[in-house]
């Protein structure tokens, strides 16, 4: 019997790609969130942040959770709330869907939508400076703070990297995962390049993002990009660092329902794509293993709607050969990651960190190692 929905987060599975994926090539394998009591990723990190939270005292019985999210992570703190009994305070934009913010009134969390942009085009700044505004104003309030708490990328090392190794323990090749707040590439990354020195670490981003460097500007792909290179991500462990579009990342979303039965969100769809491309290049029985963040049901209203395609100028579908067609056509946006890092310390004081992710950070910082060192999250 389980005690709690909360003990189900983890243990997802993998599962592989029989059409698309031909047998000459590396075989593709989709780390799958969906299968998260929240539906994404996210659950991991919040739920670990919420319970070190409760540990170190900055989270108490009747405490108000608050925190700025574009969707998935809001959504997993509104689910731990409504178990823990806590107030939950999500500041979500105007690209989040229907379907996740009725997901997280669903659960009971009070939603903010902020329409201003930020100087990227954005939400995130104006988010974030909102949300630690209302977290110094709210007493006994508590700010999981994705972006520039550590807690985020410790999560991942400890859980999801470990669940990966675990499960593909031989001949795998690459990872490929989304980077947004940086914690699953960040925690991922740092313990495969401690453990498994030799996969290739390859990091997914939007174009028009600036994690990985270049222009910052605005995108539709939800749940992915920032307009600077978050603290939880070290660079210097990234091989490959790809820019996927908007249409290429809901094409591919589309085309993994038609011909895999496969439900994936915007994000893991520019993810699978660029899995597909490193696929084409390795030999049989090499894998790659792909995160999936979430599944394609709350993005119903977007992208398996096709008025909303062609409103946005994107085709409605591609077949399996146009799709590993583009696959074939992506082309690393860097092979140097580290060399076009974007890190903004100025944010810290400009956004308002709260002093809770400042002392919590501070304590991870005193082992020894800098924001980026490899040695921050080992046991």
């Amino acid at each position: 019997m389980i005690a709690s929905i909360l003990e189900t987060i983890g243990h997802t599975p993998l599962i592989t790609l029989p059409n698309i994926n031909k047998p000459s090539e590396g075989q593709v394998l989709f780390k799958y969130e969906r299968n998260n009591p929240g539906g994404s990723i996210k659950d991991r990190a919040a739920y670990y942040i919420v319970t070190e939270a409760e540990r170190r005292g900055l989270l108490k019985p009747g405490g108000t959770i608050i925190e700025s999210s574009s969707g998935n992570f809001g959504i997993s703190l509104a689910m731990i709330g409504a178990a823990k009994g806590y107030r939950v305070i999500i500041l979500v934009d105007p690209k989040t869907t229907t379907a996740n913010l009725a997901l997280l009134r669903g659960f009971g969390a009070e939603v903010i939508v902020v329409t201003e942009q930020d100087d990227s085009g954005s939400y995130h700044k104006t988010r974030i400076s909102l949300a630690n505004k209302l977290a110094r104003e709210i007493e006994h309030s508590f700010r999981p703070d994705q972006c520039f708490s550590l807690l985020n990328s410790e999560a991942h090392y400890k859980s999801t990297a470990r669940e990966i190794t675990e499960a593909c323990p031989a001949r795998l090749a690459a990872f490929v995962t989304a980077v947004s707040t940086g914690g699953q590439l960040g925690g991922i990354s740092r313990y495969l390049k401690t453990f498994a020195p030799e996969v290739q670490i390859v990091g997914v981003d939007a174009v028009g993002s600036a994690i990985f460097g270049g222009h910052a500007d605005a995108y539709r792909i939800p749940g992915i990009g920032l307009g600077w290179t978050p603290v939880n991500l070290d660079m210097n462990h990234i091989d490959q660092a790809y820019k996927v579009t908007d249409e290429e990342a809901f094409l591919t979303a589309r085309a993994l329902a038609r011909h895999e039965g496969i439900l994936v969100g915007p994000s893991s769809g520019a993810c699978a794509l660029v899995a597909l491309r490193l696929a084409q290049e390795l030999a049989p029985g090499e894998r790659i293993i792909c995160m999936i963040s979430d599944g394609g049901e709350r993005y119903i209203q977007t992208l398996f709607n096709d008025e909303w395609m062609e409103q946005q100028g994107f085709a409605t579908s591609v077949d399996m050969e146009g799709l590993r067609t583009m696959a074939q056509r992506l082309q690393p946006w860097s092979l140097h990651p580290a060399g076009s890092a974007n890190y903004r310390s100025d944010l810290l004081q400009t956004l308002e960190v709260p002093e809770s992710t400042l002392h919590m950070n501070a304590e991870l910082l005193s082992r020894g190692v800098d924001s980026q060192g490899g040695s921050l999250f080992i046991d």
